[in-house]
């Protein structure tokens, strides 16, 4: 029996391009253009791989990922992105991934690193590899002293992160209570403790932190009504 793969991407033409490479050796059970439905479906489907790319709406990759791995410790998941920045690979596995693969890398290159990951191994693109490893050697407190960006902020909380790429997605408050299935007045105090927590006042100001901490892409932004 063929491995029962699921795929998140949010270009269906790239999602269709990894089905298409795959699809001699696995078995696709599903594509997902965002990360909320992506986590529904591992859970009802139980899949032997997650490949989820990192800028995904509603619900980014890693906090997908995340969520998956609270879900089932022992999901595969195998991030295939274009962000190269050490901060996304180390976070990436410190969630708990097992693989990370930049788009830019050559096809044969995602079907090793899918092999590696369903055997229980562990992979990574090269070109990032190294800077990964020199990162994770620096001693602790050369790290802290870097310039502020150069860390994953890990300042909010999971739900918090959720509201906040929300509503940096431009999405209106009545919309973020219908997805995340809580009453408005529950978006509103999330919202003002994340300004509160950040020290931003404007919805301007809070996409600006989104994009830069990785939360979304500026591609990710939605003209909002409210």
């Amino acid at each position: 029996m063929k491995p029962r793969i699921l795929i998140a991407d949010d270009h269906l033409l790239v999602a269709e391009g990894i089905h298409k490479l795959l699809e001699s050796e696995v078995d696709v059970v599903g594509i997902h253009s965002d990360g909320r439905s992506l986590v529904r479906a591992v859970s009802e489907t139980h899949p032997d791989l997650i490949i989820i790319d990192i800028s995904l709406p509603l619900l980014n990759g890693l906090d997908a990922a995340r969520q998956i791995k609270q879900l089932d410790a022992k999901a595969k998941i195998l991030m295939l992105t274009m962000h190269a920045d050490q901060v996304f690979v180390v976070e990436a596995f410190r969630v708990g991934v097992a693989g990370y693969v930049l788009k830019q890398s050559l096809s044969n290159e995602l079907q090793h690193a899918v092999k590696e990951v369903l055997k229980g191994n562990t992979y990574i693109s090269p070109s990032v590899a190294q800077g990964v490893v020199e990162y994770l050697n620096r001693p602790a407190q050369v790290k802290e002293g870097e310039a502020e960006g150069n860390e994953f902020d890990h300042t909010l909380s999971p739900r918090q992160r959720e509201v906040l790429q929300l509503v940096a997605e431009g999405r209106s408050t009545k919309e973020i209570a219908a997805i995340l299935n809580v009453s408005t007045k529950t978006v509103e105090f999330h919202r003002t403790r994340i300004m509160k927590e950040l020290g931003l006042k404007t919805r301007p100001e809070l996409t600006k932190y989104a994009i830069a901490n990785g939360i979304i892409t500026l591609q990710a932004v939605v003209p909002s009504e409210s």
